[in-house]
Parts: C-alpha cells; structure tokens; sequence
C-alpha cells in the first residue's frame, strides 16, 4: 500500500468511525416541497422546482454566473426533461439549503490518479473515499461555483429533479382527467391527451404538490430535443440591452460609496493616518480603518457620496504605513529557493508522492541515455476585468449584501462574523461576476465591506478597489519550479520519468481564510501536483512528487489552478524527450497513448483539424500540447510567427472531449476564453514582488492579449456518452505549452520559463 492508498484508507476509515455515518442511507438532494416555500400562488414541487399560476417554473440556482454560460447549460437540462421552452424556465436565487451544495467539486479534490477512477473495477480504498468525501460534502452542503463542477455536479441531480416534477404532473393530470398517466404527453409545457384534455403546468401544480411521483425516470438520450444544441444564452438578452445587474451596477436608495487604500507593501498595516485633508473635501463622508477579514490584508477606506468622492478622498490621506514584522518576500530569492527545493528533494527521493509506480531509481541506473530540464513558472493575479465589489448594508441586526461572489456560502458566514450576528441573519444577492478565475472564491472585500457599513448607520455601502488595489494585494497563482528527468533503454523507448516540483500550497492558505473548520484535516494539496501525477502517458516507472512550500505570498486559486503551469512542465518536457527521440512530437504521444483511447482520440482530431502533416509556409511553425483536467481532455495546436523576434500566434486549433455536450455554442466559447486568457499570460504576464511591493500595478505593466495578437480559433468536439466534465478551465493548460513547443520548432530554441521569451 502505497502513501497514498494509506492517507485515503485512513479517511474513509476515520470517517466512518468517527462521523458515524457508515450506516445511514444518503441524504437525498431533490428536497422537497415544503423547504422551497410557496408564495404569491407559487407552488414547490422540490427544493429545486416551482411553477407559477400561469405555468412558468421556477429554477433554483446555486451556481454563479461569471460568463461561463452556467445559467444557460442548468436551465437546459430542466426544460429538457419537462419538455418547456428555454424560456419558460426562470431563474430564482437559490437560498443557503444545503442541497444546493456542490458535491461534485470536492469528490474531484481527491488526490486519486485517474486510472484508478476510470477502472471497471476500483478498489474499495478509491470506492470508500469518494463516497465518504461525497458524504460529507452533501451534508455540509457548501455552495461554491469552481473546479469547472457545475454542470456535472447538476447532471444528475437537475435532470432528477425535473424528472420528478414531470412525473408529478403528469399523474395530478391523470387523477383530473381520470385517464391513464401512460397516455397524456407533454409538449412547451402542455399536458395533453389525444382525446382532447389540456391545460398548462399552472392548472396542475398544486396537486401536483401533493401527488407521488412514480416512474420516475430521467429521458434516454435518444429522446434529447434541446441538449446537445447550442440553444441561446439565456443572460444574453440582459447583457446586450444594460439591464443585467453587476456588482458594480447595484444601486440602492441613500446609497454611498467606499475606496480602499492599502499599504504598498504585502500585510503592511496602517499606522498614523492624518485624515484632515481628505475629510475636509466635499462629499467625502468618513475614513474607516479595516482589519484583517478572511485573509485580506489590513486597510484604510474612505466613504463618500460618489466612488470619484471617495477616491479623491483616498488621495489625500496621509498615512504612515507599517511593513510586516515577518519580513518581506522577494520574488527572485522565493523562485531561486523553490528551484533548490525541488532539487535537493529530487535527489534524495523526497516530497509527497502522488503517484509512484515500478522501481524509478533501477530505471534511471540501468537507463543507455537520460535527459533533464528544470521548468519555472512565476505569481500570476487574476485581473478579472470587473473590479472586486460589494455592496453591504447593517441595519436592525440584519445584514444585506450584494455581491459577485462564487462562494456564498462562505460570504454569508465573514459577514455574520464581522457583523456579530448569526448567518441566518444575512441576506445574500448573488450579482452577475465580470469575471471570476477563482479570485472571488475568496471573500476578504465581503468582510471589508460589511465592516466599513458597519460606520454608515444603515445606509448601503458600495465598496470598491480600484485596479491598482487588486494586482498588488491579490491572492496569487503560486509560482513554481519543476525538476523533470527521463531514461531511455537500449531500444530507445521512454522507460522512465520522475517530475518534483515546489510551490507553495494552495488549499491549505485557502480553507484558513474561509473554512476554517476544514483547515485542520491535513492532507496533501493535489492541485499542487495535478498535470503532473495524472499524465496519460504509458511509461513504466514513474515517480511524480511535490515540496508543499509557505513563502508567505498569499495564494489562491487560478483558472485551471496547478494544472495551469504543471501541463506546461509536463508537455514541454514530453516534446524535449520526443526530440531526444527524433521521432515527430505527434507520433512521440500517441505511441504512448496505445492504452489510452480517449486521449488519442482527441490528439488525433487536433491533428487532423489542423493540418499537422501538411508544410506551412516558411517562418511559421506548429506546435502541440495534450491535457487531462477537471474531467475533460484538451488538445491545441498553436500556429506561431516572429513578430519584432517575438513569438506571435496566428491560429489554435483545440480538441476537446469533455463528455456529454449540453451546449456546443457555449463550450466554444468557453475554450476560445480559455486560449485568450492562457495566451495573456503564456506571452505576457508575471508578478514581480521587490523588497515585499508588488510591481505590476495596471494592464500596462501587466498586459493582456490585443486584438490584433488574438489567433484566428477553431474548436472540434469528440461525441461522447459520458456525462459532462468541466469546460471552464481545461482549454488553459496546453495554450502555454502548444506555444512554447511551436517556439522551438521554429527557432530551436527551448523555451522552460514562462512568460516566454526569446
């Protein structure tokens, strides 16, 4: 039994022991009728479900919407099961019932390799672990929007859920009419029968309510008549005519607003603060001084009538600002420690290893040739383009926020904290997010905002951080270094490959700051080493382990998260050994991949879409990249140019397998995202932190991919029966690489730094 096994043996068998649970049946999570209260003539089917008088259903939704078209792939898999029209489904804030937890996201933390959890026949240890982290997520019921979970958490439950709503239905319409359940149809939300009977979901809702559901049965896929096609966005309309509500677009009656200033340097503190000249300029209404809340950095925040008010006010503050006791970080010493870390762990054997299989040292000593590279990847912030925002209002021992949030649950939990009132007593708007990337499952400007309306008696606060704020007091995408090392045997074949990287971990920073009664379970972060333990490819010995490190740089999750830079190490080392090889980087894969049919099936299609096997004109070269994240597989083909003696990519061809396909205009769009925003920062983007200052403070110090440098993208789908897996993030990870390996089929040179320069 390998570290691994033992660390999940030992969950599973912890938490049965201790929890109790071993023999208890699962909480359901349809809900039922009466926790989804009824109003106005509004009738609950499940904690999911109601319709309305006039036949309209109402949808709960849990999950953020942040451009990922989230709210369009849910509302789908309803209208198709009740047979409605897109539009006939609406949407509704869902409430803090732990049914509406995602379950999904934390079974996928596990650090288990993928071929275990594809096997026809996993072993109990895997079985155990994933029912147990299910368990405890269903009844924790934590609702959060990442790790590309949302539609393979709502697969079944949704579709269940309607499916029971229709079941429902159709039996009160069967009672009324006094004819058989097997006759009636339903067709845009019409019951019918042949012999004339019909009436719409409103004339049957409330018995409905009060009828069992029999024959419950989710539609066979053959019957699918919306899932599957690129129905409209349903948040299309409001973005298009200014009627979508942002965090930013909040506005509530006697509504004021709040600028925060930091310190300069990372966990500086405020000390004397002259506050005179900026409460002596018209509209600026008070100066607050902000603690530390579910991470954030201490502060100073002016409020005044309008945001120009308070950021003039924020301008004429004199404060004297105080650096951190523990010293401060420097980027140069932190990336020169992790590649020393690495080494030093490498060579001893060191590190938690999260995969480890055949003898790797045999391997290396009976090996006839050996290649090594070490590859760096640097702090990278989120930038989302809509800045971070609250809006908060105290008043009468309750609170109100509006928020863009993809954690609200944890949003609700630093407001009661800061206001001292219990979590029932929050109301939570959930706001459409300009952007998330996994900066705002944090929640530290929730805590700063409540704080600061707090001061306002009972006024709503809107704070907000202007650009500078946000990129040089982010919670950051850790920087990195990987050690990679391959032998070949005496036929020439990859016998084996051993990776240890070094990075500081995020989901032990992260529950601190926002589940704290989660931060105790210590176990390894699997993002750290996700990309790099989960490779696909066939070689007999591997050994792929990490050193968890703690700079002191505040970190946090980033699209795609480890796998962001660990396919870049992985998939540019694989096209180093190809070379070593002499063989064509295409070939090179896929003769690795014999046992892996998916994979294949997606590099093949790449291949093919984008002309792998014809020239291209000379000055232009292709380059590939394959990677497994979040359940999805991706592959891209990046075209690259010289442009100035700098790298320009002119075209990306993406395949991609990412399961059943509930919307193909939609999963386009998110891998054409996901290409721009992996291009920003494979081409442009790094943290620098100097003596504890962060250096880049806007876009033109850090900056984002032009229209003129965006690549002309297609996209290819693999069909497939296999539910849906994420499409959020997994069209990152093999931008960076797909480049950098173009890069050295057109000048030779090995690029193994990001950003990539020549």
């Amino acid at each position: 039994m390998n570290r691994r096994s033992l660390l999940l043996g030992g969950l599973t068998a912890t938490g049965a022991l201790l929890v109790g649970w071993g023999a208890l049946p699962p909480r359901s999570r349809l809900g039922s009728a009466s926790r989804a209260v009824a109003d106005g003539g509004v009738v609950a089917l499940n904690g999911w479900l109601k319709v309305t008088p006039d036949g309209v259903v109402h949808l709960a939704m849990p999950r953020s919407e942040m451009g990922q078209g989230v709210h369009t792939a849910l509302t789908m898999l309803v209208a198709e099961e009740l047979d409605v029209p897109l539009a006939a489904v609406r949407l509704v804030p869902a409430g803090p019932d732990r049914i509406h937890g995602n379950v999904a996201l934390f079974v996928a933390s596990l650090p288990i390799h993928p071929s275990a959890i594809d096997a026809e026949s996993p072993a109990a240890v895997v079985r155990g672990s994933r029912w147990l982290v299910g368990k405890v997520a269903t009844e924790l019921g934590v609702s959060i929007t990442g790790g590309s979970s949302s539609v393979s958490d709502a697969w079944d439950v949704l579709r269940l859920a309607a499916a029971t709503a229709r079941a429902q239905l159709l039996g009160a319409a069967s009672l009324q009419w006094k004819l058989p359940v097997a006759d009636l149809a339903i067709d845009n939300g019409i019951i019918s029968h042949p012999s004339g009977p019909s009436g719409h979901f409103g004339e049957f809702a409330r018995a409905a309510a009060a009828t069992p559901a029999t024959g419950v049965r989710v539609k066979d896929r053959k019957a699918w008549s919306l899932i599957g096609t690129a129905a409209p966005r349903t948040d299309l309309p409001a973005k298009v005519d200014g009627s979508a509500v942002f965090g930013l677009d909040v506005r509530r009656p006697g509504q004021l607003y709040a600028v925060v200033a930091h310190a300069p340097m990372l966990f500086g503190s405020p000390g004397r603060a002259d506050t005179a000249a900026a409460l002596a300029l018209p509209g600026v209404e008070r100066v607050v001084r902000l603690g530390r809340y579910a991470g954030s950095h201490e502060a100073v925040a002016v409020v005044g009538r309008t945001t120009w008010h308070a950021r003039r006010g924020v301008q004429a503050l004199d404060v004297e600002w105080r650096g951190p006791p523990a010293g401060h970080p420097d980027t140069r010493e932190l990336i020169d420690t992790l590649e020393r870390r690495a080494r030093e762990a490498d060579h001893a054997g060191g590190g938690f290893a999260f995969h480890d299989r055949g003898d790797i040292l045999a391997a290396h000593a009976a090996a006839s040739s050996r290649h090594e590279a070490v590859y760096r990847a640097p702090y990278l912030a989120h930038a989302a383009m809509e800045p971070i925002n609250c809006t908060a209002r105290v008043a009468d021992g309750r609170v109100e926020l509006w928020a863009p949030t993809q954690f609200p649950t944890a949003a609700r939990a630093i407001a009661a904290q800061v206001a001292g009132v219990d979590a029932d007593d929050v109301t939570l708007h959930v706001t459409y997010l300009g952007g998330g990337f996994g900066r705002r499952l944090d929640v530290d400007f929730v805590g700063q905002a409540v704080r600061i309306a707090i001061e306002t008696s009972g006024r709503p606060v809107q704070l907000v951080w202007p650009r500078e704020e946000d990129l040089t007091h982010d919670f950051y995408r850790p920087a990195a270094v990987a050690v990679l090392r391959a032998a070949f045997d005496a036929d020439g074949a990859v016998s084996a490959l051993s990776v240890t990287s070094a990075g500081d971990a995020i989901t032990p920073r992260w529950l601190e700051r926002t589940l704290p009664l989660l931060a105790a379970v210590d176990t390894p972060d699997r993002s750290n080493s996700e990309g790099l333990f989960d490779q696909p490819y066939d070689i007999p010995h591997q050994r792929m382990a990490h050193v968890a490190t703690h700079s002191g740089v505040p970190v946090g999750y980033w699209r795609s998260v480890g796998h962001s830079h660990n396919a870049f190490f992985a998939e540019g080392f694989i096209d180093e050994l190809a070379a070593q090889a002499h063989q064509d980087p295409l070939a090179f894969r896929l003769a690795l991949l014999a046992n892996q049919p998916r994979h294949a099936a997606v590099l093949k299609l790449v291949a093919d879409k984008s002309g792998w096997a014809s020239p291209l004109p000379p000055g232009r070269a292709r380059g590939v990249a394959l990677a497994e994240s979040f359940g999805s597989i991706v592959a891209h083909v990046a075209e690259v140019v010289l442009v100035d003696g700098k790298p320009r990519v002119v075209r990306v061809v993406c395949a991609a397998d990412v399961g059943t396909v509930v919307n193909p205009g939609i999963v386009a769009q998110q891998m054409e995202g996901a290409i721009v925003f992996g291009l920003c920062a494979a081409l442009h983007q790094r943290i620098d932190i100097h003596d504890g200052v962060v250096q880049q403070s806007n876009f033109h110090t850090y900056r984002l991919l032009t229209l003129a440098e965006t690549p002309r993208i297609e996209t290819h789908l693999i069909a497939s029966e296999r539910p849906p897996s994420g499409v959020g993030e997994p069209g990152v990870p093999p931008v960076a690489p797909a480049v950098a390996n173009a890069v050295f089929a057109l000048t030779g040179e090995r690029l193994r730094a990001l950003p990539l320069m020549l």
